[in-house]
């Protein structure tokens, strides 16, 4: 069984800043793409940042230069900096990776339960 557990959301100031993680767990084979999505109060879920296995990265234009995505290919992790963060940014954060299980075939997507993330004065 996969999962994807996100953490590190929370309450900040505009301006501040915040750095999410997300841990995957279980029999896995190997980590393909992973991604941050984010989804407002009303709004559509959309994808914020993506890190392929080797490490090439893309953002969303409405965070570049503030958020950055990285990932550890030992731990299983992806983590997203978000910096000079915006009340536009309040918002259900969600991790997603496409993994391959022990034993599977392809790379199902897999997602997270999602982590608050509000920024208010």
């Amino acid at each position: 069984q996969v999962q994807l557990v996100e953490s590190g959301g929370g309450l900040v100031q505009p301006g501040g800043s915040l750095r999410l993680s997300c841990a995957a767990s279980g029999s896995i084979f190997s980590i393909s793409h992973m991604r941050w999505y984010r989804q407002a109060a009303g709004k559509e879920r959309e994808l914020v940042a993506t890190i392929t296995s080797g490490g090439i990265t893309n953002v969303a234009d409405s965070v570049k230069g503030r958020f950055t995505i990285s990932r550890d290919n030992v731990k299983n992790m992806v983590y997203l900096q978000m910096d000079n963060l915006k009340p536009e940014d309040t918002a259900v954060y969600y991790c997603n990776a496409d993994i391959r299980a022990e034993g599977g075939i392809g790379y199902p997507t897999y997602w997270g339960q999602g982590t608050q993330v509000t920024v208010s004065s």
